[in-house]
């Protein structure tokens, strides 16, 4: 499959490897040509074979030409998006699916009105996708369900984890899921309950081993003797009185923000963020590793 990358920026090149890796010939765009290269060398400095897989278009009309799918990674700007669908609805084939990247912005915002509407749906993955497979994919109204299904087989292919959205709404899944976490993380460390340090020990050494293999849902339902209704007789209205606590929410004001930033770069200073990022992606990578093992030794 011909496969055009617009956008070439952390998750355009992370896309590029994901889509090198399943064996598909990438055209690879960006307004800035120092940016596309740089997305193919992270293509080739993950497996220097993937490259060959790789090109770098001379413009955007070069990078559609013959696509059979293009994943849109462009700024998360509005304008800028508006600006290079139109850009595209004038240049593509009559068949080509166009998928974005965006993290929050709705594809309606941006397709509205076009030609290419229909073939057109957000594909949100969660950073980076060359190792977390999930990839939430959100129709537009206009959307057609051939365009959805389409994509859907295609990140099952890629080996990504799709989970398809009924319709669109803020924040998608994930970022919905997320915010709910920090706005409690956050309301912990202002009213003096715990410290970043145990907020983060919290997650990663107690709810967060159970989700990296089971959702809440699935993990409830082991945690009353007959499933999940026992579980919300049981505890229900806990949680109920713990929602109403948390219906107020709070802005993360900037002595709250400053006062954990000091906390975190207590452990890592500002320039040795790379250095972490990199030991965060080789973490994630043995795990994803692991989770393939340990399901095929134990199952589903």
């Amino acid at each position: 499959m011909r496969i055009a990358i617009v956008g070439c920026g952390v998750v355009g090149s992370s896309w590029a490897l994901v889509f090198a890796r399943a064996g598909h010939d990438l055209a690879i765009y960006d307004h800035s040509e120092a940016a596309a290269i740089a997305a193919v060398d992270f293509v080739e400095n993950s497996d220097p074979a993937l490259a060959a897989h790789c090109r770098v278009a001379s413009s955007l009309a070069d990078a559609l030409s013959g696509a059979d799918y293009v994943q849109e990674s462009a700024p998360e700007r509005l304008p800028v998006k508006q600006a290079l669908y139109r850009e595209i609805d004038g240049l593509l084939d009559a068949a080509t699916i166009v998928a974005s990247s965006t993290s929050g912005l709705p594809a309606s915002s941006f397709t509205e009105g076009l030609t290419i509407g229909p073939r057109c749906l957000v594909a949100h993955p969660i950073n980076p996708p060359h190792l977390i497979p999930l990839v939430e994919l959100v129709p537009a109204p206009w959307t057609s369900p051939e365009t959805l299904t389409f994509t859907r087989d295609l990140m099952t292919d890629l080996g990504q984890s799709p989970i398809t959205l009924t319709r669109e709404i803020n924040g998608f899944v994930v970022n919905r899921l997320q915010s709910a976490l920090l706005g409690e993380a956050f309301r912990l460390v202002e009213d003096g309950i715990c410290t970043p340090e145990e907020v983060d020990a919290a997650v990663a050494d107690g709810l967060g081993l159970r989700w990296c293999f089971m959702g809440p849902f699935a993990t409830i339902d082991l945690n009353a003797a007959n499933g999940i209704a026992e579980y919300c007789a049981n505890l229900g209205p806990m949680y109920h009185g713990l929602a109403k606590e948390q219906a107020d929410p709070r802005p993360w004001g900037p002595d709250l923000v400053a006062a954990i930033e000091d906390r975190m770069r207590g452990h890592v200073l500002a320039t040795d963020l790379p250095q972490r990022r990199t030991w965060r992606d080789r973490f994630l990578a043995a795990i994803v590793s692991a989770k393939r093992d340990i399901t095929k030794d134990v199952g589903a």
